[in-house]
Formats: C-alpha cells, structure tokens, sequence
C-alpha cells in the first residue's frame, strides 16, 4: 500500500490520498508540497485517518527600537510563543520567535505544517515567510529580513502570521500481548520464575544482565538460585509480565497506561533499561498534563522530564493550577523550591 496523506481542504477526519500536503502560500491559496509524514511513522499494511486541525493567528502592531526586547507572548489554540526582536545600530532587525506546542500535542497532534510571516508595516521590506515543518514541541526561530528605512528613526512598526495545520494519524490499538506465549519454555529458558501461580519460562544471564536484582538473585551459591522454580511475591502476574515485555526481544513500549506502573516495577526490580524507556516516551510521545510530568520526574528522579515540566511553567495561571493539583502535594521540598525559583522569573 502506498504512502498516503490526506487534502487538509476537508477539515476533521481525512480519508487518505496520494502522497503531498497543502500548505498555503503568501496569496492565501492552497499550495501543494512534498510533506508526506516520513515512512517509519506509517505502517504500511494498516489502513489509518489521520486528522487535522488549521490554526492560524495574527499579532498585534508591535513597535521595535534599538535595543533587543520581547515584543509579544500569547498562546492559541495550544501553541504558545514567546517574540523577541534586536535592532542594531545600521537599522537591522532580527526576530526570534520561540514555541512551545505540547499543549496541542496533549490534544494528540504530533505534526505542525505551514509558515510564518513577519511584515513591516512601514514597508521596510517585502512580507518575510519562513516554512515550519514541526514534530519536536520545542522551536526557535530566527529571521533577519531586512534594514528599517531610515526615514523612520526610532521606532518601527511590524506584525507577524502564522498558519498552521495540526497533524493526528489515528493508530490501531495495541494489540494484545499474551504473557503465556512471550514466556512459555524454551530451549533457550534455564529458570521457572512463579508469580500468583502461573509460570513464566526466563533466561537467568539476559535477566541478569539487565537487572542487579535477578543478578543476586539467581547465583549458583545462593539458596534460591539453585531452585528449578522461583516464587516472585507482592506484584501481580500482569504487572510483571509487562515488565519484562518492555525488554524482552519481542518489545513492548511503554505508553501512558504503563508508564507510571513500569517506573514502580523498574526501581523495585532494579531495571535501569526500562525506566529509560519511559524516560524517552514521556519526554517524546506522552500526551500527560505537565502537573503529571513534573510528578513523576520528580518521584523517579528523571531529571531530563522535571527539568522540562518546571520550564514549561512560564505563566502564573499554569502555577496556580499546579498548586491545586493533586501531584503538587507529591512533590519534593527540592522542586517546589525550584518552582518558586520559577514563579519570581515569570512573575
């Protein structure tokens, strides 16, 4: 089956078509270009929508002078973004515009399309259009389009535009994942794991390898490590298959349902892959709130995704929602010194 991409001109659900997404060019009409979603984001042989949202918005007249300044920040539609500018002394603009689209990407879009464009409204120079092709939620722009005239010292009037299409693909649930066949005995299985009474057929060096819990677990001169058969107590039968599902060759990636289960079961266990695992899905693919995020970066001790979360507090409303979050009471005396560190740079 080809590659297909739907015609953004039918806005909600799109039936697939052959390959190319309209973008619109500066006189407002479609524009059909190559921007086919990459080939390891589609499966081939499943028959998927895929759903769009446009969204477009239009800043207010903004004066610009000789020094560097934020001229706008504002959100629509969840896209946030942050407007800066620098003048030098020959009159030369520069604008740097940074974007922050988790909110939208929450909403389940995983794909921004379209372009910006700058405009001096004292024609200064001709409208300025940069192309955006977005995956990444975090985006830094920056343009240089040209000298204010020098008939208007001081002081310069510009706007900007964006338009955009949000991309969904709508994908099949998972399939379901039977734990008796992924661990039923093989010629490759040396130990009987028994948890709440069923078996699980394992291989004691890959588990091992993985794990310092099985690698004390399963020596030749510990008592337990010589049984044929070892009873695993206080998890259930589920929680653990999953658990060794997520490294097993016959992979099973973490998502928002598991996520918060395996990061228990990865520090009980001592399984440093998984928690990594979780680490790259909730920075990349998670569609939890950012008072969630914070929570378990903070719990698990993931720097990388609580580090993102109290940067991406940048307003006082989004503070005041975390203070009345239910995750707020879980987080550590450390983080929520770092958010009133946060909250006097914003505030």
């Amino acid at each position: 089956m080809d590659i297909v991409v739907p015609d953004i001109r039918t806005s909600g659900n799109a039936e697939f078509r052959e390959p190319g997404i309209p973008i619109y060019g500066m006189s407002g009409s479609p524009d059909v270009r190559n921007h086919g979603f990459p080939d390891s984001r589609i499966n081939n042989a499943i028959a998927r929508t895929m759903t769009t949202k446009e969204i477009s918005y239009k800043s207010g007249n903004k004066t610009c002078s000789r020094s560097k300044k934020q001229l706008e920040r504002g959100e629509k539609e969840g896209i946030k973004q942050i407007w800066s500018v620098c003048v030098n002394k020959y009159g030369l603009a520069t604008f740097t515009w940074n974007f922050d689209w988790r909110n939208l990407k929450i909403q389940g879009f995983d794909r921004l399309v379209g372009h910006l464009i700058v405009n001096s409204i004292n024609d200064s120079w001709q409208p300025y259009k940069v192309d955006i092709d977005w995956t990444d939620t975090e985006q830094s722009i920056s343009a240089t389009p040209g000298r204010f005239h020098e008939s208007f010292p001081g002081s310069y009037s510009v706007t900007f535009d964006y338009y955009l299409t949000a991309y969904s693909v709508g994908l099949p649930p998972p399939k379901k994942i039977s734990y008796d066949e992924m661990f039923a005995a093989s010629d490759k299985t040396d130990v009987v794991l028994i948890v709440q009474g069923k078996k699980l057929h394992v291989n004691k060096s890959f588990l091992s390898f993985h794990s310092d819990y099985f690698s004390t677990l399963f020596p030749a001169n510990f008592k337990e490590g010589q049984m044929e058969e070892i009873e695993i107590r206080e998890v259930s039968y589920k929680d653990f298959g999953l658990l060794l599902s997520t490294i097993y060759p016959m992979q099973v990636f973490p998502n928002d349902e598991t996520a918060e289960k395996l990061l228990e079961l990865a520090e009980r266990f001592l399984i440093p892959s998984v928690k990594h695992l979780v680490e790259h899905h909730l920075l990349d693919h998670s569609k939890f709130e950012n008072e969630k995020l914070m929570m378990l970066g903070d719990q698990y001790g993931i720097k990388s995704v609580l580090d993102k979360s109290i940067w991406q507090m940048d307003t006082v409303e989004e503070m005041k929602k975390l203070k009345d979050s239910p995750e707020y009471a879980k987080l550590s005396s450390e983080t929520v010194a770092r958010l009133f560190e946060r909250f006097v740079e914003i505030s």
